[in-house]
């Protein structure tokens, strides 16, 4: 039960004396100010501190972390953080040092800037970096803007962007939003692009295309280098949203597949905090001829110096304030040293690995749409629990109840009833054993009981919410109860 709000008299009383109360009522308490001393509060509790400290501990078990547990959204490349790398990142040199700061006073940040660029550039084969943008949609437009500029100052009257349907849904928004008229291409029934299919829209108004690779099926597209020649040929530019890197890290290099524009998001493949709108960081690099058009500025070292180039000859411009998010930069750059080469190679293997053990043990208890064999991530989809009246939704929901955080649902929109699956390289195979277990259980009480599913979550302080209505109807003024 609430106690009575504390009132000052009260407080007064109780610190300087009865006597004293009715002099100090408006003077200074512990010696605040008295015009700084605010007035009774309706309704504040009266509570002791370890009251404060268990309830907010209560309210912190509610919320499901990767401290806590596997995240296994396949969308977003959910894994576990490091705790070094918050530690490099909160190194007084860097939380404290100020954005205008000289740079002859910021040669450590620029150096590792620096030395993050040639780290990128050596995986990914590109031929320069730019580390301002804020997130992966951000390297998206960023990578089209230089797209929509090189065709400008080649006058090549160019104006179309293809996108297939595997590609990463804000592939079409970064595009439109650069001046591009998007043509949409579906996939082939292996859940790949193929070349063929690209063949009737390859014209003289065709500046490029627009790939994720691996796509959001966690396939890879096989026929990248003819389509490559396809888009090159017709003089277009071939950009990739390189968002999961993570499946291909020293194995892959984009730039010997054909690609002229990547984007990278270093909150994804090195692991750095991800989630809620940011921070993230979705760096781009392109080919040698494309350098020219990279946001301004660009860190570049002369003799010993590191600077920041402004002078860029057909620059689009800055994309974000003085450096970027230069905290995610300086976790991934950690990262990236602590796993050496041979660690880099092991994120993928494991990624891959870990994704199509959870391929193979769930096969037959959820729907493969696509045989083909996939990379990081797993797409299954409802269809056998459809037949009792279980949807995905529902199937989501009841993983709750088994300790775990839901896939990703309803993604990709070219599989009805999506459930996508990446458990990363980070988990431990008894994680994902765990994990594998919860998921039979439910596809078992889907057939035995499908009413337990439907209704589920059952261990949580909230059940089911009305989700759209929630998105359509929003309470965002607060009421106080009556």
């Amino acid at each position: 039960m609430m106690n009575k709000p504390i009132v000052r008299e009260k407080v007064i009383m109780e610190y300087h004396g009865e006597e004293h109360a009715a002099s100090m009522k408006n003077t200074a308490v512990s010696g605040i100010p008295a015009p700084y001393l605010r007035g009774d509060i309706e309704g504040m509790p009266d509570v002791s501190e370890p009251d404060v400290v268990r309830h907010f501990t209560r309210l912190s078990y509610m919320n499901h972390s990767l401290d806590s547990g596997m995240y296994p959204l396949g969308s977003c490349t959910m894994k576990y953080n490091p705790k070094v790398m918050e530690k490099a990142a909160q190194y007084e040199g860097f939380s404290l040092l100020h954005p205008l700061t000289p740079q002859p006073m910021t040669q450590g940040i620029l150096k590792l800037l620096y030395n993050t660029e040639q780290y990128l550039k050596a995986v990914t084969g590109m031929d320069s970096f730019s580390l301002q943008l804020a997130a992966g949609a951000h390297g998206e437009l960023a990578g089209m803007l230089i797209a929509a500029k090189y065709h400008r100052v080649n006058k090549t009257n160019k104006h179309t962007i293809i996108i297939p349907d595997t590609a990463h849904g804000t592939n079409p928004a970064s595009a439109a939003m650069a001046g591009f008229k998007v043509v949409n291409i579906p996939s082939g029934s292996h859940g790949m692009i193929e070349a063929d299919m690209i063949k009737p829209f390859i014209n003289d108004d065709v500046a490029g295309i627009m790939l994720t690779i691996p796509n959001t099926l966690g396939i890879f597209e096989a026929q990248i280098l003819e389509i490559a020649k396809l888009i090159h040929d017709a003089g277009g530019l071939v950009y990739v949203d390189g968002a999961n890197f993570n499946a291909l890290l020293g194995k892959v290099r984009y730039s010997d597949i054909g690609v002229d524009i990547i984007h990278l998001n270093l909150h994804k493949t090195f692991a750095t905090p991800h989630g809620s709108g940011g921070p993230g960081a979705g760096v781009i690099g392109v080919a040698s001829r494309l350098k020219e058009f990279l946001p301004s500025p660009v860190v570049e070292k002369k003799e010993q110096d590191f600077i920041l180039n402004y002078d860029i000859k057909n620059t689009i411009g800055r994309m974000v304030s003085f450096y970027g998010n230069i905290g995610i930069i300086i976790r991934a750059y950690t990262y990236m040293r602590m796993l050496g080469i041979e660690g880099a190679r092991q994120v993928s293997e494991f990624a891959t690995l870990n994704a199509n053990y959870i391929r193979s043990m769930l096969k037959g208890y959820y729907n493969l749409p696509y045989s083909t064999q996939t990379l990081h991530e797993v797409v299954f989809n409802d269809a056998y629990q459809n037949q009792t009246g279980v949807k995905t939704l529902d199937i989501a929901k009841r993983v709750i109840d088994y300790g775990f955080h839901p896939p990703t649902i309803y993604f990709p929109l070219i599989v009805h009833g999506a459930i996508m699956i990446e458990p990363t390289e980070t988990e431990s195979k008894d994680e994902i054993d765990r994990f594998i277990s919860a998921m039979k259980s439910i596809a078992e009480e889907s057939k035995t009981d499908p009413g337990l599913v439907i209704d589920a979550p059952h261990t949580t302080p909230v059940k089911r919410v009305d989700e759209v209505k929630a998105a359509r109807d929003p309470r965002l003024v607060y009421k106080k109860p009556v």
